[in-house]
């Protein structure tokens, strides 16, 4: 064999071993022990020794949020019956597919009680309130509806009167949901349209006054144009045409203007009386806004209505029912509880705060929600955090912490600092 022949087997040799061993690192470890060799005794498998715990991944798995259950499906109507003497019936409905437990709550106006109350209600007093109500329990078997009725002592005079009533959980804290009616007596005459205050009117009467002078004034300075060069005509001698052409023209006559003495005291008049005037408006406005001890008047969008328990009152943006009042008895720091229920009437989504909505006790100081006390009522969602979407409406309780015996008077619910609020007394 040739030298070089072998130094060529040799090389390659060497080279593949090498590479064999090259390859064992990559190769996994060895999950099938290697077969004994003929001869040769099983070895015994070493025991693998233990080894240490993986780091934590770097960025941590989320955990799945316990979903809250979901809220019982209860709606309540209320609707008056062609009577005498006031009547109501209140219809409560259970949509959901589970039984739900509720009390059923009717307020009525102070001063009237009930004469006739459906099978399983009784009326009583809360502490501290003037007013009396009329209370069920019910247990509301899946999709299933159940009517109340009631009948009150005549009102006096015929006058119209509102109840209200609401479904509230076993906790008789959150309301699921509430309804209120007005009755009004059959034989109470139908009230003709009252004409609307000449002062609302007198704006639009003034600007109506203001164009048909306006309009009148163009129309003569316009008839005189037109006439002078007819009248000219008619007045020349000999033949000529309406509209004579002068045979050599005549000078531009000179435009008279007001002297410049006259009229730098009059703009300067008239911008010290604007400026005076909307500094006047503005003053008004937000002294009517900040005021600390008596109820706002009205705001930079009209103002304010008032009304009673169960009544809808609508100002800029929300539309506001207060359907029940309650305070806690005692004359240190206690808590009241007012059932409200919200529309916004706003086609876009409204934000609302709770440091705008008061309560008036009954020496004029104010207090405003206490949003802590609002959250635990409403177990522990914040009602103020996110707007209300156009068109939604949702019933909510909140919670105004008063120090002392004094009992509440109305309360002043708004929309924003620009609103003008709604005003609704409580008994």
């Amino acid at each position: 064999m040739p030298a070089s022949t072998r130094h060529h087997r040799k090389l390659a040799a060497i080279v593949h071993c090498v590479g064999l061993l090259t390859a064992l690192p990559v190769l996994p470890a060895a999950a099938v022990p290697d077969a004994p060799a003929p001869g040769r005794p099983h070895a015994v498998a070493a025991t693998p020794e233990p080894t240490m715990p993986s780091a934590p991944p770097a960025v941590p798995t989320p955990t799945r949020v316990a979903s809250p259950a979901p809220r019982p499906e209860i709606s309540v109507a209320v609707r008056t019956q062609n009577t005498a003497a006031p009547g109501y019936r209140i219809e409560v409905r259970n949509r959901g597919d589970a039984p739900v437990s509720t009390t059923v709550r009717q307020e009525l106006p102070e001063g009237v009680t009930a004469t006739t109350i459906s099978a399983g209600g009784r009326e009583v007093r809360p502490n501290g309130a003037a007013a009396t109500e009329v209370t069920w329990r019910l247990s509301l078997p899946p999709r299933s509806s159940r009517t109340l009725d009631t009948t009150l002592a005549a009102a006096p005079a015929q006058q119209p009167l509102t109840t209200p009533a609401c479904a509230f959980g076993v906790d008789d804290q959150q309301p699921y949901d509430c309804g209120s009616a007005t009755w009004t007596s059959p034989d109470a005459p139908t009230a003709a349209a009252t004409e609307s205050d000449w002062r609302h009117q007198a704006p639009a009467l003034l600007a109506g006054a203001v164009a048909v002078l306006v309009l009148g004034a163009i129309g003569f300075v316009t008839w005189r144009r037109h006439k002078r060069p007819v009248a000219a005509a008619l007045a020349s001698k000999g033949p000529g045409t309406v509209y004579p052409r002068p045979a050599a023209p005549r000078p531009p006559a000179r435009r008279r203007t007001p002297p410049v003495w006259l009229v730098v005291p009059v703009a300067a008049t008239v911008l010290v009386a604007t400026i005076g005037l909307a500094a006047w408006t503005a003053t008004r406005r937000v002294t009517a806004i900040d005021t600390d001890s008596q109820p706002t008047s009205g705001a930079w969008k009209g103002t304010g209505i008032s009304g009673g328990l169960g009544v809808p009152l609508r100002e800029d943006a929300f539309e506001f029912t207060v359907y029940r009042m309650a305070c806690e008895p005692g004359r240190g720091a206690r808590t009241c509880q007012a059932t409200v229920g919200v529309r916004n009437v706003t086609p876009e989504h409204h934000s609302w705060h709770g440091k705008l909505q008061r309560a008036y006790l009954a020496d004029g100081n104010w207090v405003t929600t206490d949003e802590q006390a609002t959250r635990r009522a409403n177990r522990g969602r914040d009602v103020f955090a996110e707007p209300m979407a156009a068109g939604s409406r949702m019933v909510l309780p909140l919670v105004f912490t008063v120090d002392g015996a004094e009992a509440l008077r109305h309360l002043e619910l708004r929309s924003g600092v620009f609103s003008p609020g709604v005003r609704v007394d409580v008994p």
